[in-house]
């Protein structure tokens, strides 16, 4: 397959045995992304402190990378799946601490959509989510939403992250 490219979020708020702080998750999470022999992380923003959504009370750690990869976007997933999982399973309700999240947000191919409601590409809450446009827009300013036809930076400003 030829190569494309993702924009990935990373979130962490919870301390992991080996690695650390969520900061340091993140950094693992990043390594542990380049090591797949298929992909390679082009560029990736600084670590920011948000605050949570939902029940969990402690504050995230978030990134945002750019990739490059021979993945479609299925075995993508399936790939920060398995990476979210070595790092520790996610415990209780939907938005609660977790030592790792990593989401798919853009492709270079624009649209995609599978059975599966966990792959919804662009990702169906990115232009609501500071966390996510704030780092993004340190790496992608003007990769555009193929939705709503607005660059990263344009979606940034509107929630005031820029």
């Amino acid at each position: 397959m030829p190569k494309s490219r993702f924009l990935i979020a990373l979130g962490s708020n919870q301390r992991h045995i080996h690695y650390g702080l969520p900061h340091a998750v993140l950094t693992a999470a990043i390594a542990a992304l380049e090591a797949d022999a298929a992909t390679t992380v082009l560029s990736q923003s600084s670590i920011v402190s948000s605050r949570p959504i939902g029940p969990s009370n402690r504050r995230y750690a978030n990134a945002a990378i750019l990739i490059e990869t021979r993945h479609d976007p299925i075995s993508l997933l399936s790939m920060l799946k398995s990476i979210e999982s070595t790092f520790g399973p996610r415990r209780g309700e939907r938005w609660s601490r977790r030592v790792l999240d990593l989401d798919i947000i853009l492709w270079s191919k624009g649209y995609f959509s599978s059975r599966n409601p966990a792959l919804i590409i662009p990702h169906v809450e990115m232009q609501h989510r500071p966390f996510v446009l704030r780092p993004a827009a340190e790496i992608t300013p003007d990769w555009s939403d193929p939705v709503t036809g607005l660059t990263i930076r344009q979606l940034a400003y509107r929630i005031g992250q820029t």
